[in-house]
């Protein structure tokens, strides 16, 4: 992506503490990875990686990221390798220090694997001192006959820390959504929703009010209803937004149209993060270079909102104190150099 930052932004996001909240670990897979499976059929990067890609529909992603996706994940232990790259490249190279991740009950059922282990093994691939949350990803209609019994079971299940609801956005809620998303929170997991990407404020509404979620994912097209926004703020929503995805996506034409600023001024509370980095080629530092030099985030306001990524990360608050910290006096470090 067009989005290189100058020496000093270089410098200070190196130096910022980071999350990545809002992560498919299907479509974060290592290109080497496929590449060294196939290098024949995965010679090179796919073109949707070229600057100015635009998809031409969810469907055409779709179909690319499952075509990298089904060549690679066909076990627990692919599952591990796969994670274990993809963190400790956050964390080297992008100072991550928190992570929330999802992987697609569809795949699972699609394979037949052991979605416990595939839990486990997500889980087991943290780098030391780095928090990983394991999320499942069940589409709107996923809720099927033979996945009924491991989602039931996954409720019990201690590597995976929450629900996310996956897929299109048009295919309506089931029945069974709402209920099984109230028994996972009552049996101590977290419940995520995508919303607000490719529809409008009325399905973020109806997974607010009809599913209790108070982590979005997306949840950009909130923007377009300012009643929905005082409300995400009032109830204290989280929106984890990925920018460089909602461009590629055609969510907004352009990174300058891009409405997080307009959803961070009327307080609702936002987090950065990359989606499906293997479909948009696409990293971290890249979405807050793009915030700073297209959309005006200033050192003090990427600060914020690598800080809130740490507010509400799952875990106890004394754990991502020090971050926070770091935050605050890099924050102060590059905004006041004299002062350094």
């Amino acid at each position: 992506m067009p989005h290189q930052p100058d020496p000093e932004l270089k410098a200070f996001l190196a130096s910022l503490p980071k999350t990545e909240t809002h992560l498919h670990i299907e479509g974060a897979l290592p290109w080497d990875l496929l590449n060294q499976l196939d290098p024949g059929r995965f010679t090179h990067p796919p073109k949707s990686w070229d600057d100015h890609y635009k998809f031409s529909s969810f469907a055409e992603f779709e179909e690319e990221l499952l075509s990298m996706a089904f060549a690679w994940f066909t076990s627990p232990e692919r599952y591990y390798e796969a994670a274990k790259k993809i963190f400790n490249r956050l964390h080297t190279e992008e100072n991550v220090q928190y992570i929330e991740t999802s992987f697609a009950s569809g795949m699972i059922e699609y394979l037949g694997l052991d979605g416990e282990a595939v839990a486990k093994a997500i889980k087991a691939a943290a780098p030391a001192g780095v928090p990983v949350r394991v999320f499942m990803g069940i589409h709107h209609n996923g809720y099927t006959e033979k996945s009924r019994p491991f989602i039931e079971d996954s409720l019990r299940w201690e590597a995976l820390d929450g629900l996310d609801l996956h897929g299109t956005e048009t295919v309506p809620l089931e029945p069974w959504t709402a209920d099984v998303w109230k028994r996972a929170r009552e049996s101590g997991k977290r419940t995520k929703a995508h919303a607000g990407e490719f529809c409008g404020p009325e399905f973020v509404w109806q997974v607010v009010e009809e599913l209790g979620v108070r982590r979005i994912q997306h949840g950009v097209r909130s923007v377009d209803s300012p009643r929905l926004l005082r409300h995400l703020a009032d109830i204290g929503a989280i929106l984890d937004v990925c920018p460089i995805s909602n461009v590629k996506l055609a969510v907004v034409e352009r990174m300058q149209d891009h409405p997080i600023r307009e959803l961070f001024e009327a307080g609702v509370t936002c987090t950065l993060s990359t989606d499906d980095p293997i479909s948009f080629g696409n990293t971290l530092g890249e979405e807050y270079t793009a915030l700073y030099n297209e959309l005006g985030f200033s050192y003090a306001e990427l600060g914020e909102l690598a800080a809130n990524g740490f507010r509400h990360a799952i875990g106890s608050k004394e754990q991502f104190t020090g971050h926070l910290d770091t935050i605050a006096a890099t924050v102060s470090r590059f905004s006041n150099p004299s002062e350094s």
